[in-house]
């Protein structure tokens, strides 16, 4: 049977005369203008006014269910199928004397979300998990009908007018309130208040304006404008503890039992813009790799809300704020005390502090003004995290009110670290293929280079997986550009070898036109540096004093004759904060490298040289030593790299509490471990196979950074009986992305588990637009309430060759007429 014509030919003649019985009759005024009334008093079937018994209730429901199957002569129904449709239909429109709603309510809802919140409420799903598909269609499509007339008939009470004028009044008086507010909170400065954050808000969006991109210029560092530079990224929310309910009906499509807790049919949420991902949450914990991008937000948000403009829609909540940036690696440099509120400008060496109003930051704070960006957790040393933790605690007991965000490398703090202060988790996302087009084409028109030499870039990290596995975030992008440039179109393999180039390029060829006081060649730099480098790792710091660098650079200078020949430590020190490009000056009196990334890089390679692989072992437990250890087996010799992968086996083996975090370090060790002893590869595997499959979404991203050897240990469809596990796999595999994993996948594309299918549905971009199409995309169309995500014009045109697909979240951009074709 055909049942999509029911809601043509029975829309007016039979279900509207049903729609008024179910309705007591309209009383003058109907008391819907002085106050909201509930769905419940206006049914005919309970309360005071019963004018419709459940016995005539049913005499209806099932007249209209006969009429609507007659309609319908293409395999008619049986009458046991007729009257199990009558059944779920009774029990679902009964459930409108439940629902909390009024009338203005459910015409804002529409109809299809009323006749949802009608299933969920009356638990219709186990009536309907017995039907045949043509009786399960049949109940929705006069449910949905049914509703859409509920609805038209609401819209003609004559009090509905009223009603709507009433709750466009309320909302107006929410709006005139929160406006209210926001003037409170600015005329409640003293004058000299506004004077100074007026000064203070010019100098952070002139501070915070640009951003130091790697590259550019060989001879300078570039900086770029934020407005330019900046690239909106995405992010989720932890799959495990934030994540997107179902709609009832698509549960009921499902067969899943909406009486449940809906709390136990999570599914993690889709990637969205990471100024969307804020908005709405006042305290937040951002979480990214190294180089992804949380600095550059941290920047961003500042400047947005110091400027205070265009704070519309999902930027409203920046109006009347005030931000302040606290980057932990300079409130925590040398141990010192964590700030309290009137000390924040002083501890990051505001030029404005000494001109602050006595107060001043408390009386921001104490009214709810401040946008508080406390950025690096990961840089604070593991044994001070616990007294940073209290210090924001206390922070938000005295404060309430103002908004955060707080940032760190993923390993360097549990999940739920700052859940009892009801902190939001999200993780920003790799970039995506779209996000790397617009960066590599804006880094060449900065540039001034050839057009086509973006392209071909783009090109060979679509085609070449180990160079598209790097260029995930702007950091390393950057670095790929400038390489891809300078070496026309030539590019080391791998990672090691990328920042082995990437460092020559910086300390050498930067000078090589240069007449300079002090002469330092490559070797001799990358000597200097490292030792700061270790410093900064064995101490557990992301800044030293500079004190601290220079001893370190008076007790090495006498191994080192020429260097110690060119000047003394400080002209030395001088020499590599003005020209490596490699470390910098953030505040007086302070050294650091300028990207996490380089220290660690150059740390390993000090750590190999003192044969410290004890060391790296006692340590590699420690998210500030996990890229270390990785970097210290890529400078390794074979047999070095044979004892430190030995060490991370054997103390896994021997700690449980770090058994896994340890096993699966060793197994991304081996993608750095060009020469190794087969047999200790193989006890490495062996070890990580039993840490397959992924338990949740972080040991899943960990896996997929191993890359495609990963493919060939996860389990199959096949082996795999719980849907949440299987789901972990794929998504597993999705992020390794590429020609490699695309055969896995294509053997989960039929599987039943609704979260298997929502990852397939949601991964287009992390493959070839056409070959996932056709390979995954299409076994997916008409899948019950599973949304195909959809980020570029091609994808959504190869979605439309395929027959277009009714569940679809677009993010990108795309015109009015792509959208309704």
């Amino acid at each position: 049977m055909d049942p999509s014509v029911v809601g043509t030919k029975l829309a007016a003649g039979l279900i509207t005369p049903l729609v008024r019985k179910l309705f007591v009759s309209e009383g003058p005024g109907a008391g819907l203008v002085e106050r909201p009334v509930r769905l419940s008093a206006l049914v005919s079937f309970k309360g005071e006014k019963r004018t419709l018994g459940e016995k005539e209730l049913r005499k209806l429901v099932r007249e209209l269910v006969h009429r609507a199957a007659r309609e319908t002569r293409e395999a008619p129904l049986d009458t046991a199928e007729l009257e199990a449709v009558s059944d779920a239909l009774e029990r679902t429109l009964h459930a409108l004397g439940d629902l909390d709603l009024d009338d203005v309510q459910a015409v804002r809802l529409g109809h299809e979300e009323l006749a949802a919140r009608l299933s969920a409420q009356a638990g219709t799903e186990a009536l309907l998990r017995h039907l045949s598909a043509d009786s399960a269609a049949l109940f929705g499509h006069l449910l949905d009908s049914a509703c859409l007339h509920i609805l038209h008939f609401f819209t003609q009470r004559s009090a509905f007018v009223a009603r709507t004028l009433v709750a466009q009044s309320r909302r107006l008086d929410e709006l005139i309130t929160r406006t209210a507010l926001l003037l409170e909170r600015l005329t409640s400065r003293t004058a000299q208040d506004a004077d100074f954050e007026e000064h203070y808000t010019r100098y952070i969006a002139s501070k915070h304006s640009s951003l130091t991109i790697y590259g550019i210029d060989l001879n300078e560092s570039c900086d770029w404008p934020l407005d330019t530079a900046y690239l909106s990224l995405e992010a989720t929310r932890d799959a495990e503890h934030e994540v997107r309910v179902l709609p009832p009906d698509d549960l009921l499509a499902l067969g899943v039992d909406t009486s449940v807790t809906l709390s136990e049919r999570r599914l993690p949420s889709a990637p969205q813009p990471v100024e969307q991902a804020l908005a709405g949450h006042e305290r937040v914990l951002l979480r990214g790799v190294a180089g992804s991008g949380k600095t550059t937000l941290v920047q961003w948000l500042a400047v947005t809300t110091a400027r205070q403009e265009r704070l519309t829609g999902q930027l409203a909540h920046l109006m009347g704020r005030l931000p302040f940036v606290l980057p932990l690696r300079t409130l925590t440099r040398g141990g010192a005390r964590l700030p309290v509120a009137d000390d924040f400008l002083r501890a990051v060496s505001c030029p404005l502090a000494g001109s602050q109003p006595p107060g001043w930051a408390d009386r921001v704070l104490t009214a709810g003004r401040g946008l508080l960006l406390v950025d690096g957790i990961d840089e604070v040393p593991e044994q001070e995290r616990a007294r940073t933790r209290r210090w924001l605690a206390d922070l938000i007991t005295a404060f309430p009110g103002n908004l955060w965000l707080v940032t760190s490398r993923p390993s360097a703090v549990r999940t739920d670290w700052l859940g009892g202060d009801d902190f939001t988790e999200l993780t920003l996302s790799p970039m995506s293929r779209d996000n790397i087009a617009v960066f590599v084409h804006r880094w060449h028109e900065a540039a001034g280079a050839d057009p086509t030499m973006a392209e071909a870039l783009l090109t060979a990290t679509r085609t070449k997986q180990d160079l598209g596995r790097l260029a995930t975030n702007p950091l390393m992008c950057a670095l790929i550009c400038a390489l891809h440039r300078e070496r026309r179109g030539f590019l080391p393999r791998g990672r090691k070898a990328l920042y082995d180039a990437a460092l020559s390029m910086l300390l050498e060829r930067r000078d090589r036109e240069r007449e300079l006081t002090v002469e330092l060649d490559e070797e001799s730099q990358v000597e200097l540096l490292q030792r700061l480098a270790y410093w900064l790792i064995r101490n557990g710091r992301a800044e030293m004093d500079r004190t601290d660098a220079l001893n370190q650079l008076e007790r090495l200078l006498p191994s080192m004759p020429y260097v110690s020949a060119q000047g003394s430590p400080e002209e030395i020190l001088r020499q590599l904060l003005d020209r490596s490009g490699l470390l910098r000056e953030p505040a007086a009196g302070a050294v650091d490298f300028v990207h996490r990334t380089f220290q660690d890089y150059l740390g390993a390679r000090a750590a190999v040289e003192e044969r410290d692989f004890d060391v790296l072992v006692e340590h590699a437990h420690l998210d500030q030593w996990e890229d270390v250890v990785r970097m210290a087996v890529a400078h390794a010799r074979p047999d070095e790299r044979a004892r430190l992968l030995r060490g991370l086996v054997g103390r896994g083996d021997r700690e449980e509490r770090f058994r896994r975090r340890l096993h699966l370090l060793a197994m991304a060790c081996l993608g750095h471990a060009a020469k190794l002893d087969p047999g200790v590869r193989d006890e490495v595997e062996r070890r990580a196979s039993e840490l397959i499959p992924p338990r949740n979404a972080y040991e899943a991203e960990k896996l997929a950074e191993l890359g495609p050897i990963v493919l060939e240990l996860l389990p199959g469809p096949e082996t795999l009986t719980d849907d949440q596990t299987a789901s972990y796999v794929v998504l597993t595999a999705c992020l390794i992305g590429g020609d490699s994993a695309l055969p896995f996948l294509v053997r989960y594309r039929d599987s039943d588990s609704r979260s298997v299918l929502q990852q397939l549905a949601s991964r287009w971009a992390k493959f070839d637009t056409e070959t996932y199409a056709n390979e995954i995309i299409q076994y997916l169309l008409g899948t019950p309430g599973i949304p195909i995500l959809v980020r570029s014009p091609e994808e959504l045109g190869a979605l439309s060759r395929l027959g277009g697909h009714p569940y679809l979240e677009l993010h990108g951009d795309f015109s009015g007429d792509q959208i309704v074709a």
